[in-house]
């Protein structure tokens, strides 16, 4: 019975069962914290896509969430939810940038990027960052930053800035910004 216990076939059957398990319960954690299915790839024995099934008897069985999406929507939510209105073209106004590339509204959101940058591209987001605004006294996107940061901390670095719409070194051409990265 000890053989048939500690058999390559039956060590590879426990831990593909442990694997499972893991994943499961961390996808519980996931779904409680982020109110949704978060995606994941599993790595099994180096090889991503190799089903966990197939294990070797002392492989490896890696996963990585995907996790970035929850957090930059919850900042473009918070963002939205924050922003001073008048006639809402500020609101209408954030912008995602993905790696310096402009994020398209309602494309795939690419996973695995370096970088995420949220920015206004209203010439006077300087002025409400700056407690100009009644409707936000204390700015929009530092406060943002924070809480963000606060919320999130253990999955991205997040923190506030300014950033050129643009991409030169036009000082006057920066705006408030959220950047968001990985860790």
């Amino acid at each position: 019975m000890a053989d048939e216990l500690t058999s390559p076939k039956e060590r590879s059957h426990r831990l593909a069962t442990f694997a499972r398990e893991a994943i499961q319960e961390a996808s519980g954690i996931n779904r409680a914290a982020t109110g949704r299915d978060v995606p994941y790839e599993a790595t099994v024995d180096r090889q991503p896509g190799k089903p966990i099934e197939r294990v070797d008897p002392d492989g490896i069985v890696f996963v990585e969430f995907e996790l970035m999406g929850g957090v930059l929507e919850w900042i473009g939510d918070e963002l939205l939810k924050a922003s001073p209105i008048l006639t809402g073209t500020y609101m209408r106004s954030h912008v995602l940038f993905v790696d310096g590339a402009e994020h398209e509204p309602g494309a795939m959101l690419t996973e695995g990027a370096s970088e995420y940058a949220f920015v206004n591209r209203q010439p006077y987001a300087r002025k409400i960052e700056r407690g100009l605004s009644p409707q936000a006294p204390d700015g929009v996107y530092e406060v943002i930053a924070a809480l963000a940061n606060r919320r999130f901390g253990n999955q991205a670095r997040i923190r506030y800035s300014f950033r050129s719409l643009s991409g030169g070194k036009d000082r006057t051409d920066r705006q408030p910004a959220i950047i968001v990265r990985p860790r």
